[in-house]
């Protein structure tokens, strides 16, 4: 004989039940949602409000709150209710301007906003910008560099330079170059991309020098030593004069034949 309070009759729509199913086996929404729409699934089997309360590890009360909520609200239901706090202290439109001068303009004394140099342009606290740009996803610290290559050899050319690290010839000699002159006028080959919500500013990784003086720099492996020479031009060809003392010294070493 069956005791107890009866409970309202629970059946579900077709398209109810398949909602409910996708919010059942997600594995993003939050736990407490998806526990919910499990409830309501086993409770439209036939599964009384013990066994589902020992199968989500819940109490009588809580499973029958939630079955009674669905009864009443459907789907609307099992979202979570505004709960009373403190009413909030920014308005829509300090949001909105603080995001429009972020992807719009730059600070006066620098390139990226920071949080500090939001937070004292706007008026509101250093915590709360920082809430704001992760939940809108500004980065604008970062920027992330790009290039599309249009040689038409340049696959041929990858597989000959990556060959000559993974397979290289007896007595050969393989020399890595790499530019490291941070502090020059840079003028980039092509324009930035501006930073939006979501995505960073996207740069390209190389560029025009103008007036740069051209240091190179060259370390013998096999001794320790540093070979150096400058050169006002920024042409490839510049580098010779340097390649060649190098390979003259490394030469008269006999670091490699």
């Amino acid at each position: 004989m069956i005791t107890g309070r009866p409970k309202p009759s629970l059946t579900l729509a077709p398209d109810e039940q398949t909602q409910l199913r996708s919010l059942a086996a997600s594995r993003t929404l939050p736990h407490a949602l998806v526990a919910r729409a499990k409830l309501v699934l086993w409770s439209a089997q036939g599964h009384s409000n013990t066994q589902i309360a020992r199968r989500l590890r819940w109490r009588n009360a809580t499973v029958g709150k939630w079955r009674q909520r669905f009864v009443e609200h459907r789907l609307a239901g099992l979202y979570d209710e505004l709960r009373p706090g403190r009413p909030r202290s920014i308005a829509d439109e300090q949001i909105a301007a603080l995001l429009r001068r972020t992807l719009s303009r730059k600070p006066a004394a620098g390139t990226h906003w920071s949080i500090r140099q939001a937070a004292q342009v706007s008026g509101i606290s250093r915590s709360t910008v920082h809430r704001l740009f992760q939940a809108f996803a500004l980065q604008p610290h970062r920027s992330r560099s790009f290039k599309l290559s249009t040689d038409p050899f340049f696959i041929e050319k990858v597989r000959d330079i990556v060959g000559l690290y993974l397979n290289p010839p007896d007595h050969a000699l393989v020399l890595c170059v790499d530019e490291k002159s941070q502090i020059q006028a840079l003028n980039r080959t092509q324009p930035v991309l501006p930073m939006g919500l979501g995505y960073v500013e996207g740069i390209t990784h190389d560029y025009l020098r103008h007036g740069t003086t051209t240091l190179f720099a060259a370390l013998d492996i096999a001794t320790g030593a540093v070979f150096t020479g400058a050169s006002l031009a920024t042409a490839t060809k510049s580098f010779s004069p340097s390649y060649v003392i190098w390979t003259s010294q490394c030469r008269r070493n006999s670091t490699f034949t």
